[in-house]
């Protein structure tokens, strides 16, 4: 196992908080809901919040250190119940060095009601490129876990919408996967406005051809 100075940890514990506090103050989880994870740079390690706690409430205490093969390194602290796919996809994705999730309720809508967001912007379709969804599985159930990482092991899709649950975005940190949440529920938002002006099915709305759809990241 790779080893970690204690300052450095900290700092990662500390990102960890902060965006997860982000995504709470913004309203895209809520109560204890939802758990964001980051790969430890160059070595095997995940932090990850810990279970039962509410994200808008986070502090270091609240991470847990574990190891991809699911061993707990922080004594006494119990992860997420969904440490699994986590440590699965990061697993499976050698470049994902974070992962969000969480119940942003635009994005969770469609996902109620079965069907996939459609990326109606560029800014969607530059950060996303590609959303995947996963049928109703108990959380933090092995069953679901297995469904996550398949999903995942297309290198191009960078968000899931798990049924009546929840989203999964990554990114090459846990920043960038935190902004493609953010992205996905601003997209679902707009798919649902612009279905209601033209009276139709958000999915069904047309689209301009977008003859450069990386433009919002390579421009």
């Amino acid at each position: 196992m790779t080893e970690v100075d204690s300052a450095t940890l900290r700092l990662l514990r500390e990102d960890l908080v902060a965006i997860s506090r982000r995504g709470y103050e913004r309203g895209l989880v809520a109560g204890v809901s939802g758990n964001n994870s980051l790969r430890v740079p160059g070595s095997d390690l995940v932090l990850i919040k810990a279970t039962g706690g509410c994200q808008g409430e986070m502090d270091i205490s609240d991470t847990v250190l574990m190891n991809l093969e699911g061993e707990v390194l922080d004594q006494g602290r119990v992860p997420s119940k969904e440490w699994r796919w986590h440590v699965e996809v990061y697993r499976t994705r050698p470049e994902v060095g974070g992962i969000a999730h969480l119940h942003p309720p635009y994005s969770v809508a469609f996902a109620v009601a079965d069907e996939p967001v459609p990326l109606v912007h560029t800014a969607a379709r530059a950060h996303l490129r590609k959303v995947a969804t996963v049928d109703l599985l108990p959380a933090g159930s092995s069953e679901l876990a297995d469904q996550v990482t398949e999903a995942f092991a297309d290198p191009e899709v960078r968000g899931v919408l798990m049924r009546e649950h929840g989203t999964i975005t990554v990114g090459p940190d846990l920043r960038t996967a935190y902004y493609r949440t953010e992205y996905l529920e601003d997209c679902a938002k707009v798919a649902l406005l612009a279905g209601q002006i033209r009276g139709m099915r958000p999915g069904e709305v047309p689209l301009a051809v977008d003859i450069a759809p990386l433009a919002e990241v390579t421009g």
